[in-house]
């Protein structure tokens, strides 16, 4: 006899997903999460988030020897600026810019390989997905793949500075449309609609945007238990090694197991396959679920391109903490050209490119940490804010093998194991589609006539933190960790919702294919009860 009917491992996006649909069809199902419950409205913390002296770490209480990790790769991995242990996971400070992968993602037409699901398969858990976030968007763009019904919500208005930049891309031959956000443009499922504090990734502190801790929070409503600060060591299989019969995990000074007929990881992209590789026993001595050898490989993360300067004219940036306004023109088709923009010949990845409503300083953040005060300090910001402007954008990584996650036995975390190494680096094809989207956005910018000042391309990108491809899902079990139901190859009773499981990542935000991957992941669980 178990202790639970499901025992879901991390309590972010992926596992709140899971733990709700299970919990609603009647399932006993407890949470094991690493981290704490954050408070629901913390202003505190949006205070500090907005500080430069606080980075995101230590806003998230992330860092010491409980989130300790090596980057021994030729490119630096700073891991844990990209994540959040504890209720809610990487929402509790994401952006929430969220799409439909397209069509020839799936196809692995724009980075190898093929999905073994097409883009029909996930539409309806995309859909179902949308509506737990509560997105906010229109159907505007051109380049995306079709729906079968509109956004939950309308989409936000574009901003002042769209409206600048609208003109110019007309100018250029590039198509504007709307960004979906998962964040409340009218009230919905008992979150306020969007006040505008503008401090919206690292903390929204009106509960507009959408964060995991609101669904698990609905789902303790219905029954759901959910243990914080209880790390899983390992996991344990049964004589026979063919199922995972107990999680061992670590709370209040002590070493728990916890029995469950079935279990799902959903603890990321990187904690996941570190997870599975320190679950060794004589049935698994690579790992559990690592009979193909591929747990922790072909790690692979979106690349950020940007430019920017200032503007003869009020461009009135930091009103609004979010994008609303992007271009998907050169997604599947990089290297097409316009009228005034060189097409390009050659071997490239997705892109997106974004309209930035937060470039430059803001006045808050000038105001909380400079000296001066009264007059001086309203000379300061007259002098430094209102004229800037910038675009960004995200280049898909293509995954390769070298790309892995693995553990560093030469370093523990506080508990004794070993620490995740993420051995990364940024390939050739990568770059060169980083310095293609900064070619097209420099012909925006000057045709704005904008003074560029900065620039963020192929020799000093960095990662937007979406850590995919760790544990890929796959019809061949010498190809892959998990089946197209997300449960594992090796191991009947255990799924993973994760990005981990995406075998290539496009070039979009993440987070919705994680949570119509985690709604189509309950829905096999509950199928095998």
């Amino acid at each position: 006899m178990t202790e639970t009917d499901v025992c879901v491992i991390g309590a972010g996006p992926a596992g709140a997903l899971v733990a709700d649909q299970l919990i609603e069809a009647g399932y006993e199902v407890t949470v094991l999460e690493a981290g704490p419950r954050f408070e629901e409205r913390d202003h505190e913390r949006m205070e500090r988030s907005i500080r430069p002296a606080h980075a995101d770490p230590e806003v998230w209480e992330m860092g010491g020897p409980r989130d300790a990790f090596s980057a021994s790769g030729p490119d630096f991995y700073p891991l844990n600026v990209a994540r959040v242990k504890g209720v809610g996971g990487s929402t509790n400070h994401w952006q929430g810019m969220v799409y439909r992968l397209h069509e020839a993602d799936f196809a692995g037409e724009n980075n190898a390989p093929a999905w073994p699901l097409e883009y029909t398969d996930l539409q309806p858990y995309y859909r179902r997905a949308e509506a737990v976030f509560g997105v906010a968007g229109a159907a505007d763009n051109p380049f995306a793949p079709p729906r079968e019904s509109p956004h939950p919500l309308p989409a936000f208005p574009p901003s002042y500075s769209d409206s600048l930049f609208a003109e110019a891309c007309k100018q250029v031959g590039v198509a504007t449309h709307s960004a979906p956000n998962a964040r409340n443009s009218e009230p919905y499922d008992d979150r306020s609609a969007c006040v505008g504090y503008g401090t919206c990734k690292p903390v929204c502190p009106s509960g507009a945007k959408y964060s995991a801790d609101h669904t698990v929070r609905q789902a303790e409503a219905k029954g759901l238990t959910v243990h914080t600060e209880a790390p899983v060591q390992r996991l344990e299989t049964d004589a026979n090694g063919g199922r995972v019969a107990r999680a061992v995990y670590a709370h209040e000074g002590e070493e728990r197991t916890l029995t469950a007929d079935r279990f799902v990881l959903a603890a990321g992209g990187v904690e996941t396959p570190r997870l599975l590789l320190l679950s060794t026993d004589d049935s698994h001595p690579d790992g559990l679920a690592n009979s193909s050898g591929l747990v922790g490989r072909y790690f692979h993360e979106h690349l950020f391109a940007g430019m920017g300067g200032t503007l003869g004219e009020p461009t009135r940036q930091n009103h609004i903490g979010f994008i609303t306004t992007e271009s998907h023109q050169f997604y599947d088709d990089p290297g097409v050209g316009t009228d005034a923009i060189p097409s390009r010949n050659g071997e490239f990845a997705p892109f997106k490119l974004e309209f930035l409503n937060y470039a430059g300083p803001s006045p808050v953040e000038m105001a909380m940490t400079g000296d001066a005060w009264g007059d001086d300090l309203l000379r300061q910001l007259q002098d430094a804010y209102g004229s800037h402007v910038a675009m960004g954008g995200l280049v898909g990584q293509p995954p390769l093998a070298r790309n892995r996650i693995s553990l560093d036995e030469s370093r523990t975390d506080d508990h004794g194991n070993p620490v995740p190494d993420i051995i990364w680096e940024i390939d050739e094809r990568t770059k060169r589609t980083l310095a293609r989207a900064n070619e097209v956005q420099r012909a925006v910018l000057e045709a704005m006539g904008v003074d560029i000042e900065w620039t963020v391309g192929p020799d000093n990108t960095g990662p937007a933190y979406h850590h995919m491809g760790t544990t890929r899902v796959s019809r061949d079990p010498a190809a892959g960790v998990v089946r197209p139901d997300c449960r594992t190859h090796d191991v009947e009773n255990l799924w993973i919702a994760s990005s981990s499981v995406f075998p290539n990542g496009g070039a979009l935000n993440p987070t919705l294919t994680i949570g119509a991957l985690a709604l189509l992941c309950a829905e096999s669980v509950a199928g095998s009860l």
